[in-house]
């Protein structure tokens, strides 16, 4: 993708908004120049320091009337940076939900690209139950269902009511951020893809976090809605257990989350998955959770039910149907990333750990056959 939009003539005249990847002004969100940037965040300071996305570190900054934002630069070093930085200006500019990080503004000032939000008091979800114990931050049952409720709004909002839709590809605790009250909102679109109506599937370059990762997407390409449904319900897992996905050797066992949830409830041991901090917690409700997470992340992924329905779950307005609960579809970690995916394109594991990406392909490919809607 051509990133002439943001080239020689931005440089040359800094007053000139910058415009979207289809080169129309983005005149609805604010623009700061870089100076501007640079004194809120105390020189980009490390004390600043609030987390690090898949294409730079996000700093916590303050502008000169009082509030606070998030500020999220470039990585210098990213070869996909910029194209991902249009993507996510261009995708989000627009969408606000309760439910959504919102951005504020950019800077785009010479090489300069920085994204602007909101900033959010608790961090991310992954770092108030899956980090370090934060003595300060205890999530009961009460909260943590309303974040697996709000998550789940605001997918079903990304999927099934903005046009066009747009798949996130990179749901997971780290991209979900709490604010004062610790309501979630999904963050991070810089992975992500507009689908139109007509469109059940794009094959595409690989792109998210190992644990959360679908079958059909980690070894096939095959990007759908149901990838985020997929990573959702691993989601779940996490928030019931307080345990990483990407953890193996769970329950003394060689296994990831996914895979050792499901033998506990094989074995009718479900319960022993729920977090020791939890403290007092409704059993048959947080048993329905988890069976709602097997339902997400059924190995086809026609047999996953769409956001909305997983909300109507969760909220017990349709009841669960455990006749469709077969085993999982479970993605091994790392180990399998050095094999060859069935559309030949190469992989590759970067440094980072467990994100990954396949070569991309020049052109994306779609699908225009109809889906099949699983019942529930």
């Amino acid at each position: 993708m051509s990133c002439s939009c943001f080239g020689a003539s931005i440089v040359k005249r800094s007053s000139r908004p910058p415009v979207d990847i289809d080169g129309h002004p983005l005149d609805n969100i604010k623009h700061f120049s870089y100076s501007v940037i640079k004194v809120a965040t105390d020189d980009f300071h490390s004390s600043n320091k609030i987390g690090r996305g898949g294409f730079g570190t996000v700093y916590k900054g303050t502008l000169k009337d009082g509030k606070r934002v998030a500020v999220k630069p470039l990585s210098a070093g990213s070869k996909q940076g910029v194209r991902e930085f249009l993507t996510e200006i261009n995708t989000i500019a627009n969408v606000k939900h309760p439910n959504l990080v919102q951005l504020i503004g950019c800077c785009a000032q010479g090489p300069n690209r920085i994204l602007v939000y909101d900033y959010l008091e608790n961090n991310s979800l992954d770092n108030a139950l899956l980090g370090r114990k934060n003595t300060n931050i205890k999530l009961d049952w009460g909260k943590r269902s309303a974040i697996c409720m709000g998550t789940a709004r605001g997918l079903a909002f990304l999927h099934e009511e903005l046009e066009p839709h747009i798949v996130h590809r990179d749901i997971k605790a780290s991209n979900i951020l709490l604010d004062e009250d610790f309501n979630p909102k999904i963050g991070d679109f810089g992975l992500a893809k507009l689908f139109p109506d007509n469109i059940t599937h794009i094959s595409t370059r690989i792109a998210g976090t190992t644990g959360y990762l679908a079958p059909e997407y980690a070894f096939g390409g095959q990007l759908t809605m149901k990838a985020d449904v997929y990573s959702f319900g691993v989601l779940i897992l996490e928030i019931v257990s307080g345990r990483s996905s990407s953890k193996e050797n769970l329950g003394g066992t060689q296994k990831f989350l996914l895979e050792w949830a499901w033998q506990l409830h094989e074995e009718g041991r479900l319960l022993e998955l729920v977090d020791p901090e939890l403290g007092e917690f409704p059993e048959e409700e947080v048993i329905r959770y988890m069976k709602v997470a097997f339902l997400c992340t059924q190995a086809a992924a026609s047999r996953r039910p769409l956001m909305s329905q997983v909300v109507d779950m969760l909220s017990r307005k349709i009841r669960l149907n455990e006749k469709h609960l077969t085993a999982p579809g479970f993605f091994q970690g790392s180990g399998n990333l050095s094999e060859e995916p069935s559309s030949s394109k190469k992989s590759s594991v970067e440094s980072t750990g467990f994100q990954i990406s396949y070569a991309s392909d020049t052109n994306t490919q779609v699908n225009n056959n109809n889906s099949e809607v699983p019942e529930v």
